[in-house]
């Protein structure tokens, strides 16, 4: 696979994960959906699941399996968004890796092709996903309004090189959905 097919998400949403609804879900043809936690679900230095996470977890599992894939190594943190969200997770999965993907699909019962990698970084959940077929959501990261001020340099470097490689991360040839 060469590196803008590598890097070229399916999917680029415009903001949050919450964006991502059932209704596209569907559109999409996903009955499954990994998810990335850090920046994807939850600030980088938050513990917790918010109320508006909490139920979009809700709306989101009436039509689909979920699972989260986490780099994070901390059991305490991971595992316990996990637990409030009673989701099955994986920590330490060390994206782009596929092994803890996979087996999240084992769990779900779900071939690569029905089930979306959903994430915030295109260097780890992006790469994963396409390399084992998935359907690939980038969304934008969710930051902790005390480390607002913190730009993105990983991510704006992700998404440059990934453009120079020749991804096409800009709105005018994915399919955007705005909310």
């Amino acid at each position: 696979m060469i590196w803008n097919k590598l890097l070229q998400p399916d999917l680029i949403l415009e903001g949050s994960v919450l964006n991502l609804t059932p209704e596209i879900i569907q559109q999409s043809g996903l009955k499954g959906l990994v998810l990335d936690v850090d920046e994807t679900l939850v600030p980088f230095t938050v513990g917790a699941a918010s109320p508006e996470l909490q139920q979009w977890i809700q709306e989101v599992r009436a039509c689909t399996e979920l699972c989260l894939v986490s780099n994070n190594l901390s059991e305490a943190r991971i595992g316990g968004i996990a637990r409030s969200l009673n989701l099955p997770y994986y920590l330490g999965a060390a994206k782009p890796s596929r092994r803890k993907i996979r087996a999240a699909l084992l769990g779900m019962n779900l071939p690569p092709e029905q089930v979306g990698m959903v994430g915030d970084r295109l260097f780890t959940d992006v790469i994963a996903g396409n390399r084992l077929g998935m359907f690939t959501v980038l969304v934008e990261p969710i930051v902790h309004p005390d480390a607002a001020f913190r730009s993105h340099p990983i991510r704006n470097f992700e998404v440059w090189l990934s453009e120079l490689l020749g991804a096409s991360i800009s709105p005018k040839s994915t399919k955007i959905y705005k909310n």
